[in-house]
């Protein structure tokens, strides 16, 4: 990718990357001392200080030798098979590792659960079918073997796995329902968020539902109709209803917790045994604690 320099805000050249490539600064800083960046053509340090008409280029295939580690970290498993396994993920807790970071993630977790686990998402995301973001909360599923990850995968990809979510946004939402028709795609200005737009997007629908009114806030369910990437997160900024404590999208109130978006729910049909499946899990015991201390609306 080939990047001309319009603007500076960030001289530092590793700085400057993380606008344009979606990685820790650690992984950028690799990617330089590799030769994987070059300006004007020449290879130059990370504390290089980017000019207005530099003309960055960059290849981020840099791999490096990569060792996940089991790990005794607690799960909360709401079922188990010989085929895949429903677990209620934590806020906090970074479903696969990546960007350097390579330890205490849900995989390390899930390793040394069990030795059973898919490997079509290769040694550093075995056995995850789908993700959620690291301060999203609840249901997620992972797959024991290849047969069981594929059919699941090809099940995503049709739409036939249904989700919903509950969040807590800022701001009183007027309607009961509603539905977020709108396209998303990588955000121009800042490469690491995700926004609607109609460059390089790819269609998002979200359809929402009040639970309970706050004075200056509300408690909604929401379904996904598409699983495009922060789609819940961006879809509620854009109409100026941010997820309360978002830290991409919104403002942080709660320095304990992350977001207050929360996977609740999931049906599909099982890959294997195709018996019909449903699960629940209930939102965090903090997000309980902050709803309970929001005034209602009357």
């Amino acid at each position: 990718m080939e990047i001309r320099v319009e603007e500076v805000k960030e001289k530092r050249l590793d700085k400057f990357l993380t606008n344009y490539i979606d990685e820790s600064r650690s992984y950028i800083t690799k990617l330089i001392k590799n030769g994987n960046v070059l300006v004007n053509d020449e290879e130059v340090s990370p504390h290089y200080e980017v000019r207005v008409d530099d003309i960055i280029s960059y290849d981020d295939n840099y791999k490096e030798e990569i060792i996940i580690e089991p790990e005794n970290i607690p799960l909360d498993i709401i079922y188990e098979d010989d085929d895949i396994i429903i677990i209620n993920k934590p806020s906090g807790l970074v479903v696969h590792p990546g960007s350097g970071n390579y330890t205490h993630t849900l995989v390390n977790a899930l390793m040394y659960h069990t030795k059973e686990l898919s490997d079509l998402n290769g040694d550093v995301r075995p056995g995850i079918v789908h993700r959620i973001d690291k301060d999203t909360s609840g249901i997620m599923i992972a797959a024991k073997n290849n047969k069981a990850h594929e059919l699941l995968s090809d099940m995503l990809s049709k739409h036939e796995i249904k989700r919903e979510y509950i969040a807590l946004v800022k701001g009183e939402f007027p309607n009961d329902t509603a539905t977020i028709d709108a396209p998303i795609g990588r955000d121009e200005k800042n490469r690491i968020r995700m926004a609607v737009t109609s460059k390089n997007a790819k269609e998002a629908i979200t359809h929402l539902r009040v639970i309970k009114r706050y004075k200056g806030y509300t408690l909604l369910r929401l379904k996904l109709e598409t699983g495009r990437t922060h789609q819940i997160r961006v879809h509620l900024n854009y109409i100026g209803y941010p997820i309360v404590n978002d830290p991409l999208y919104g403002t942080c109130e709660d320095k304990e917790f992350g977001q207050f978006l929360h996977s609740t729910s999931i049906d599909f049909i099982h890959p294997i045994t195709k018996k019909k499946m449903h699960f629940e899990c209930d939102i965090p015991e903090h997000f309980k604690e902050y709803l309970d201390n929001l005034t209602e609306k009357e």
